[in-house]
């Protein structure tokens, strides 16, 4: 994306020049790179509740995503992570009687302000899904989709398909049958399909719900590869029920739980802690993200 182009009113977003790193940087890498300070956001919650008609899902959320980083959703089932998820690029609006207070800032900008156009916030904040959705068309298709729909200005769309399969590390397996259906490849194959279909139109932010949960051990490890690589270019956000993966992927890490309504049995998620990957996993400090880790509950 263009750094001068941050508002969010419809526009076609030139391709950032730099590429994307080839191997995937170590763990230690991870540490060194990122400060223990508060990220840059290019997304955050301030002060966030979601409610679904008078059921308040998730409350009082206030977190900054940072640019260039991996943040990872951490916690039981039921506590709010997909909810807040869906919040950053206004899914919920197509979720009958969903309501977001507070605010999402995208650079500073509330995504739910006056004027915003919510198909604009989708495109630049990409979602990638729990099951690989690929559509009922071709691999190239499904690459040249979004751009064709939203009109970007490509000198070459055969061009833009080789070098955004190339960036979702799938090129060299699917080049030779780009014209066959998407369904016919394999469910890891699908995923990065779909990741290579949502940073087709360059995005700044790709959300990634619970992506490998659908997934063997390998075609995860591949994914979480690629998510690593992918992190130079992209901020990228990722709810996982895997702590082993948020260990190994995520620069930070927000762990969420639920308060349980002891009369309705309601269970509303809230915001324990967020902090550096490797000090909520080591020495976190609130005793519920320990408990939690460690498998006392949850």
């Amino acid at each position: 994306m263009n750094p001068t182009d941050r508002t969010l009113e419809p526009s076609v977003k030139e391709a950032p020049a730099h590429a994307a790193p080839t191997t995937a940087p170590s763990a230690r890498w991870r540490e060194e790179r990122v400060t223990k300070d508060a990220p840059t956001p290019v997304l955050e919650c301030v002060d966030v509740d979601v409610r679904y008609g008078g059921f308040v899902a998730v409350r009082d959320v206030s977190l900054p995503f940072g640019h260039n980083e991996i943040t990872a959703l951490i916690g039981p089932s039921g506590c709010g992570k997909s909810t807040i998820l869906r919040s950053l690029n206004r899914m919920n609006d197509l979720v009958d009687g969903a309501r977001v207070d507070g605010k999402v800032q995208y650079w500073g900008q509330d995504i739910y302000g006056p004027g915003v156009d919510p198909i604009e916030v989708r495109r630049r904040i990409g979602m990638v899904f729990q099951k690989p959705n690929p559509f009922p068309k071709s691999i190239y298709d499904n690459v040249a989709y979004g751009p064709r729909v939203t009109g970007m200005d490509v000198d070459s769309m055969d061009d833009l398909v080789e070098q955004t399969l190339r960036r979702a590390a799938l090129w060299d397996e699917v080049k030779d049958k780009l014209k066959q259906s998407a369904y016919g490849l394999s469910g890891g194959q699908q995923q990065r399909l779909c990741i290579a279909r949502t940073i087709a139109v360059e995005p700044d932010v790709i959300l990634m719900d619970e992506p490998c949960s659908a997934l063997d051990p390998i075609a995860t490890l591949r994914i979480e590869e690629l998510m690593v690589e992918l992190r130079d270019r992209y901020t990228i956000v990722i709810v996982t029920h895997n702590m082993q993966q948020a260990a190994r992927i995520a620069d930070r890490t927000a762990f969420f739980t639920a308060d349980v309504d002891e009369t309705s049995g309601d269970r509303t998620g809230v915001l324990v802690e967020f902090d550096l990957t490797s000090k909520i996993f080591e020495n976190p400090s609130d005793s519920r993200t320990e408990d939690y880790i460690t498998g006392r509950f949850g």
